[in-house]
């Protein structure tokens, strides 16, 4: 498929020392289209000197410069005030070999590019130059409810483009950036408008094939310049956004927390493998309600999309159930749905995960009829694994630090139930983790059951995949256990959704040797 240039990708230089900028701008030149050389990320001793080589710089530029030079309120330094970046800009005239350089493009804060356009309103001349501005404004907290009102300020002024940024707590935050987005290009105004932190991903990826003028990425993964970046190369060789269009079929990951996940890398090495026009994007989603109906659902989303797909998983696999049109019987009796299809205006709920569970397990073991299984857990994934269990006439009992819960669930399902404060599994055959417990986050450090709980147990199981070693894993093998993690059934449940959305064969040796990649170069 032919890239489309119309995707612009700027990667911030934001280096505190003067020397190390040439070095960074030629290694950002390898993965970007712009460059935003941030000034004010340098060292107040280092700027004066910076600046006087700053002529040679933009001589011999390998891509589009955007200078920028910004306050602390508006994400940079707290040595710059007002006064200095008036003075910046007036005093600093850029010249090499005798010749006047220009950047490409001048970062203007709000409030600057206001007061230039009513100075210059009052008969003052040569502030700005308009065809060079980008006038932006950023919210390090959230989106503030006069968005549209600092829009139409900012269009106020000359400004060449347009630039919003602000903090995405829920991925339904990036709502009214897309609005502005979509007003902007009505009005023929060229506009950037991005939502920070993981809850924005999307806009990142999307924006620029819904007219914006450009999208930031960063560097490197050490080099973030906002929450929420990812880095240039991912967004063009993962996310592929220079072949993103209005065409292009969307899916992608509903869930809560969603960093660690490796379905993006997974599905988004399918689609490229088998020349698929799709994209697979993380959604930080708190509220499944407010999302499934103002993003998901075709008769009341306020977001026009290609929306094709969704993959689900904690804690939302039971909460998307009374948005769906269809649930497959399985599904239903499991009670979860991990897979959305969108199709004919109406949402088809699948479960996948049942399946893909039991295969590596009686891979390792054989045959699980009268296995006695300990299965901790009482979510979505528990639910298709008890599901599955039960299929095969494995004898179950659940667990749970909430034992209530657990009672409710054994009863439903028909198996026994365990308070898991003090369980001992010397009787079980298998013990399975069915709880986000040891996931990569927060949760790392936690297990739902130490070695000495765990001595007698053949066989501990946990669900979780990253990272593949969990310590409810390494406690079963300094118990003496066997060991399987949840790395297989991940890619085993996202290939059975690749086939659900495509209605293709998955090329499931790419997935896997994506995901062993990925956790790998974590390691």
């Amino acid at each position: 498929m032919r890239e489309s240039k119309s995707a612009l990708v700027c990667v911030p230089v934001c280096e505190r020392r003067a020397r190390d900028f040439t070095q960074a701008i030629a290694r950002a030149a390898e993965v970007a289209d712009i460059i935003e050389l941030r000034l004010d990320c340098l060292e107040v001793t280092q700027l004066d000197g910076f600046v006087r080589e700053l002529g040679a710089l933009l001589y011999a530029r390998p891509r589009p410069f955007i200078l920028t030079l910004r306050p602390a309120e508006q994400g940079g330094s707290r040595a710059i005030g007002l006064r200095e970046r008036i003075l910046f800009r007036l005093n600093n005239h850029f010249y090499f070999d005798g010749q006047r350089q220009h950047a490409d493009y001048e970062d203007v804060e709000i409030d600057l590019a206001l007061l230039y356009a009513q100075r210059e309103s009052e008969g003052w001349t040569g502030y700005c130059d308009w065809s060079r501005a980008i006038c932006s404004y950023h919210d390090f907290v959230g989106v503030p409810s006069d968005l549209e009102e600092i829009y139409q300020r900012m269009a106020m002024t000359p400004a060449h483009v347009l630039k919003i940024a602000v903090l995405a707590d829920d991925v339904t935050d990036c709502l009214p950036v897309f609005a502005l987005l979509e007003r902007a290009r009505r009005e023929g105004r060229k506009m950037i408008a991005i939502a920070m932190g993981t809850a924005g991903i999307m806009t990142r990826v999307l924006a620029p094939s819904r007219g914006a003028f450009l999208t930031y990425a960063a560097l490197d993964e050490a080099y973030q310049t906002a929450r929420g970046q990812i880095t240039a190369t991912e967004l063009r060789d993962l996310y592929r956004v220079h072949r993103i269009n209005e065409r292009t079929q969307i899916t992608g990951l509903v869930g809560s927390p969603i960093a660690h996940s490796l379905s993006p890398q997974m599905h988004n090495r399918a689609f490229d493998a088998r020349g698929v026009d799709a994209v697979y994007i993380p959604f930080e989603v708190r509220d499944v309600k407010e999302f499934m109906r103002r993003m998901v659902h075709p008769r009341t989303r306020e977001f026009d999309w290609n929306l094709r797909g969704l993959s689900v998983t904690a804690p939302h696999k039971e909460g998307v159930n009374e948005f769906l049109d269809w649930i497959e019987p399985a599904a239903q009796e499991i009670g979860a749905v991990n897979t959305i299809v969108i199709e004919n205006n109406a949402l088809y709920g699948y479960n996948t995960d049942a399946s893909a569970f039991l295969a590596p397990l009686e891979k390792a073991v054989g045959s699980l009829k009268s296995v006695r299984a300990a299965l901790v857990g009482t979510g979505g994934a528990a639910r298709a694994a008890l599901w599955a269990l039960r299929r095969v006439r494995a004898h179950i009992t659940v667990f749970a630090r909430d034992g209530e819960r657990a009672q409710y669930l054994a009863r439903e399902f028909g198996v026994n139930f365990a308070p898991l404060e003090n369980a001992r599994f010397s009787g079980f055959d298998i013990v399975i983790n069915a709880t986000p417990l040891g996931s990569r986050g927060p949760n790392e450090n936690e297990t739902p059951a130490r070695f000495e709980q765990l001595r007698g147990a053949q066989l501990a199981y946990d669900l979780v995949y990253n990272p593949p070693l969990t310590r409810f894993l390494n406690e079963a093998r300094s118990a003496g256990c066997g060991i399987l993690n949840g790395l297989p059934m991940l890619v085993a449940q996202a290939a059975a959704q690749y086939e659900l959305w495509t209605s293709e064969a998955a090329p499931l040796d790419e997935m896997q040797w994506t995901a062993l990649a990925c956790l790998e170069k974590q390691l």
